[in-house]
């Protein structure tokens, strides 16, 4: 599998941390917070439709409600293989740290 782009694992970490509220105003929220980014709708809806397509997360819609003028939210999942392909990432990062001081990095 193609290594992971740095929003791509971004947008991945977010949806794990939001586990079963994680639908793209809750992941672009939660990807501001963390990271003071804010990705445009397209930008981030582009991504899921692609890490969906390489089989890393799947969707589902849920029930469409009034308050969304009887849509439906489409909510994320992390699959098997995209845990996997974000951790591998993550520990190529860890090791690219190992032994280097970098200011306002926890160890590094």
């Amino acid at each position: 599998m193609a290594p992971l782009g740095e929003f791509e694992q971004i947008v991945l970490l977010a949806i794990l941390r939001l586990g079963e509220d994680a639908y793209g105003v809750t992941i672009r929220a939660e990807i501001a917070a963390c990271t003071d980014r804010e990705p445009t709708p397209g930008a981030l809806y582009t991504t899921l439709d692609r890490l969906e397509e390489k089989g890393l997360v799947k969707s589902r819609m849920g029930d469409p409600t009034p308050a969304r003028g009887g849509r439906a939210k489409r909510f994320f999942t992390v699959t098997k293989s995209g845990v996997s392909a974000v951790a591998q990432a993550q520990r190529s990062f860890q090791r690219l740290l190992k032994g280097l001081k970098l200011p306002g990095v926890a160890h590094a």
